[in-house]
């Protein structure tokens, strides 16, 4: 035990989030089972040692962090290791990586039933469903998710500046007078491309190649996260990296399913299972038409984030496509959004018709009725003109 605290305090000591997430601020600390989900690379880890050193500090040994990648745990359960942990004062257990351990929604729950004293905070996949696959933590976890940086966070950390996030109703409403209080503090046109290119996963900071980075994350999401979680044989791995490498070569569009279904050399059913399994790992986006969900086919397949699209050679994305595929992003955290009925437009929430274009370049659709235009190439809006890069500071 002893051990795992020296590494703790390490950790703890050594953590330095440039970005407080505002994550944060939205779980209920209270609850005594919190699970925290993200794909790979979205800073879950520095999230947990974060929450230690706010709330505990590195000395203070009533909370502890854990990563179940240590191989002491595949001779020992977590349930006991948290026994013993709590028999020496311990309250707060935060364990990372926690579908590394075998059976560990059922360790999870004898915790909980068995030490009323202990908190447990931990993370996992984006791919993993809490309750759904594991009908043990019904009614005892909190699920959230941890994303990417948003363009709110990028912005603050790059230019230094403190801006809180914003909800769609104050964007929609107040969007111009919002803008200018911003554009008086910094551009924030000089920020976006960058994060468009490499802004969204927090690792750009570390003092390595991005994009190299980048694709060794994208290859963990299919090798680990889908496979070991999902269950899925080593044999089938080439078909799903296929099906992926093929979706984003095409574009934002429908997916022809029994052309890719002949391309990967299986059925139709499993790719449709293939590309759900993708969207859980946050490598895709699934468009649907309003009132549709999986498992009917998506109206519209897109890259998660637009870093995604910079990475997957030879893909030449146009402005147009990457300026939708942050659009979708952005929004994707807390509303809904459907395929529009044209193109480059999206239906929001069922109710806000969007629709996303180049400030630069006319817009035959101008004068459509109740049309929010999400421009890019633009710092300050007017009317039912919105800044496409405002939307960022939704998160």
């Amino acid at each position: 035990m002893d051990s795992f605290f020296r590494t703790h305090a390490y950790l703890v000591e050594h953590t330095n989030a440039p970005v407080r997430r505002v994550l944060m601020d939205e779980i209920d600390w209270n609850e005594r089972l919190i699970g925290i989900k993200g794909t790979r690379g979205v800073g879950k880890t520095t999230f947990l040692l974060q929450y230690a050193k706010e709330h505990f500090g590195s000395k203070d040994r009533r909370c502890l962090y854990v990563n179940m990648n240590n191989f002491y745990f595949q001779g020992r359960g977590i349930a006991d290791f948290a026994g013993e942990f709590v028999g020496q004062g311990g309250q707060v257990l935060l364990i990372d990586q926690v579908f590394k351990q075998p059976n560990w929604s059922r360790e999870l729950r004898e915790c909980y039933d068995k030490y009323p004293q202990l908190k447990i905070v931990f993370t996992g996949s984006s791919v993993m469903r809490l309750k759904e696959e594991n009908p043990e933590l019904n009614g005892v976890v909190k699920s959230y998710n941890l994303r990417g940086f948003s363009f709110r966070e990028y912005l603050n950390l790059k230019a230094h500046t403190h801006f809180e996030p914003l909800t769609l109703d104050d964007i929609v409403n107040n969007h111009e007078a919002i803008a200018k209080d911003i554009v008086q503090q910094v551009d924030p046109t000089a920020f976006f491309e960058d994060y468009l290119h490499h802004g969204f996963y927090p690792f750009f900071l570390e003092n390595r190649n991005f994009m190299e980075n980048l694709l060794k994350t994208m290859n963990m999401m299919t090798e680990v996260d889908i496979l070991l979680i999902k269950q899925i044989e080593l044999k089938y791995l080439t078909k799903i990296k296929k099906l992926f490498y093929l979706l984003a070569l095409n574009g934002p569009q429908a997916p022809n399913i029994s052309k890719l279904a002949d391309e990967i050399d299986t059925s139709r059913a499993t790719v449709m299972n293939y590309i759900k399994y993708l969207a859980d790992a946050r490598l895709i986006n699934l468009i649907y038409n309003p009132g549709q969900q999986f498992p009917k086919k998506p109206s519209k397949v897109m890259m998660h984030n637009p870093n995604l699209m910079y990475v997957i050679y030879p893909i030449t994305s146009s402005t147009q496509e990457v300026m939708e595929t942050f659009f979708v992003n952005t929004l994707w955290k807390d509303h809904l959004v459907n395929q529009g009925d044209k193109d480059h437009c999206y239906l929001v929430d069922n109710k806000l018709r969007f629709r996303v274009c180049d400030a630069l370049v006319a817009d035959k659709s101008r004068n459509a009725i109740g049309t929010i235009y999400a421009r890019y190439h633009q710092k300050i809006g007017h009317g039912d003109q919105i800044p496409l890069w405002l939307l960022g500071m939704l998160y």
